[in-house]
């Protein structure tokens, strides 16, 4: 299936801005699961400083906004050519070891309440990706989906609290407690092509789980399936932090506003 994807994010500063850094995690790599077939990052009043792959294979951009800045608009955009492989990624590569993601942050490490979740579950046979699909309808089951219930700083735990959560809370949790049970585990970020809409609230996230035999596999927790052609792989790491489409600082510049659209088409 070949998706076109058109993602614009624009802030705007009541106050002209002194200097701001900004690392963009916002361009696919071609993989097992998908072809970029052509992609684009217009940066307006933005100017790269620096372009390279970091320590787990993630295309980033390193921008500076300029003083007297108060509007920056990013839009990142092209086609990509996606391939059903049941969620499966294959072997590890990149310069983190495996081992690398075994390790919980804090916003994936279980408390009481992911390991209340996770003492509950009643995983099926031994099959392992049989075992973890099991596992994201639990968590799915226990953990209800509902939008402005948490932020990009939401633990876990706090979700598992609360007992709601959005996509991100859903692969945080995931990610905990598979790396409990002495298994791999990495957030993604990226595109989901809804099947009733062309214009989507917002970016997706899920999780990969390193499966021997079958390298990393992926698991959408919120949609209880692995990942399929109406997925865009985008960026991956420990946690949401490691793999946030744009993260950095901005000095100055007063009240900031950011607006979001994100249209995913076949």
């Amino acid at each position: 299936m070949r998706l076109k994807i058109t993602h614009t994010t624009r802030y705007e500063y009541r106050q002209d801005v002194p200097y701001g850094l900004q690392q963009l995690r916002l361009i696919p790599v071609s993989g097992p699961a998908q072809t970029v077939v052509n992609w684009s990052l217009d940066l307006g009043l933005a100017e790269q400083q620096a372009a390279f792959r970091d320590h787990i294979g993630n295309e980033v951009r390193l921008v500076s906004i300029g003083e007297g800045t108060r509007v920056v608009e990013i839009i990142s955009h092209g086609e990509v050519d996606t391939h059903d492989t049941a969620g499966v990624i294959g072997a590890h590569n990149g310069a983190a070891p495996l081992w690398y993601f075994e390790r919980q942050t804090d916003l994936t490490r279980p408390g009481p309440a992911v390991g209340k979740l996770l003492k509950a579950w009643r995983p099926p046979g031994d099959d392992p990706v049989a075992k973890l699909h099991s596992l994201i309808t639990h968590i799915g089951d226990s953990i209800a989906y509902e939008t402005d219930t948490s932020h990009s700083e939401t633990t876990a735990e706090s979700a598992a609290l609360a007992g709601t959560g959005v996509c991100q809370d859903h692969t945080h949790i995931l990610i905990g407690m598979a790396r409990a049970m002495g298994l791999p585990a990495r957030y993604v970020s990226g595109y989901l092509m809804m099947d009733d809409r062309t214009h989507q609230d917002a970016s997706h996230a899920w999780a990969e789980v390193y499966v021997e035999g079958l390298g990393w596999v992926g698991f959408d927790v919120s949609n209880r399936i692995s990942p399929d052609e109406r997925y865009v792989r985008i960026a991956s790491g420990l946690d949401y932090r490691e793999a946030a489409p744009i993260s950095g600082f901005v000095f100055g510049g007063g009240k900031e506003s950011m607006i979001v659209t994100l249209q995913v088409q076949q």
